[in-house]
């Protein structure tokens, strides 16, 4: 009973190492190709292809402020397979906003 307990054990453990790994930061340098208020999302691109990336609460007031078709350096958090990344912070690089740096909780 004892090794049975163990081996669950050191399965949950495997478990909750490997799901930490899916929360990583990750750093896009991207043209804006879309802002969309009503999903609160960005559209990006990246290698070629285009993806949305999540815009978190404390960001939305501050998503219309990104330039379309400017660069801009996107710090996510990757979540689970399934999920849209989310932005932890962003800094744009070219183009004209009102909110040039984002740093997870305001505009500066």
């Amino acid at each position: 009973m004892a090794f049975i307990h163990k081996i669950l054990l050191a399965a949950a453990s495997i478990f909750l190492v490997t799901g930490q790994s899916w929360a990583e930061d990750k750093s896009y340098y991207s043209p804006v190709i879309n802002v969309d208020t009503e999903n609160h999302r960005v559209l990006i691109s990246k290698l070629g292809g285009v993806f949305y990336i999540d815009v978190p609460e404390v960001a939305r007031p501050h998503m219309e402020k990104l330039p379309i078709s400017g660069l801009v350096d996107f710090v996510v958090e990757m979540r689970g397979e399934g999920e849209m990344p989310v932005i932890k912070t962003w800094k744009v690089k070219s183009g004209e906003s009102t909110c040039m740096f984002f740093n997870g909780k305001e505009c500066k």
